[in-house]
């Protein structure tokens, strides 16, 4: 199952070689479905999509396509722990602004005439 969220890049990782065969990056997308209160949320590249990024910077408008991962690790003294990732399929620049950057309002007020309707 997939999901997809358009928001501005926030934080942008070096990508991590995690073993000899996995490496990973990490990025901050800034979601402001309400501009009051952004959410900053971070997603994952892993192997050859790590360098999906490169193109982009802090501040750009990038609409993300992932996945909701997650695991459950024992520790060697038992304790359970579990571990969500969001693993990024596409990364893209946005074709529109993130939910709450409305276009700016016109110039003035909106024409009147001089004739009332009726």
């Amino acid at each position: 199952m997939g999901f997809d969220t358009t928001g501005r890049l926030h934080a942008i990782m070096d990508t991590e070689q995690k073993t000899e065969r996995f490496r990973k990056r990490d990025f901050v997308v800034e979601l402001a479905d309400n501009p009051r209160y952004p959410q900053y949320v971070q997603f994952q590249l892993t192997g050859d999509r790590c360098e999906a990024l490169d193109g982009f910077s802090v501040g750009d408008a990038v609409k993300v396509e992932f996945s909701l991962r997650g695991r459950e690790w024992t520790s060697p003294s038992g304790e359970v722990r579990y571990f969500t990732s969001l693993d990024v399929w596409t990364i893209q620049q946005a074709e529109a602004g993130p939910p709450g950057d409305d276009p700016p309002p016109p110039d003035g007020p909106p024409p009147f005439d001089e004739d009332p309707p009726f």
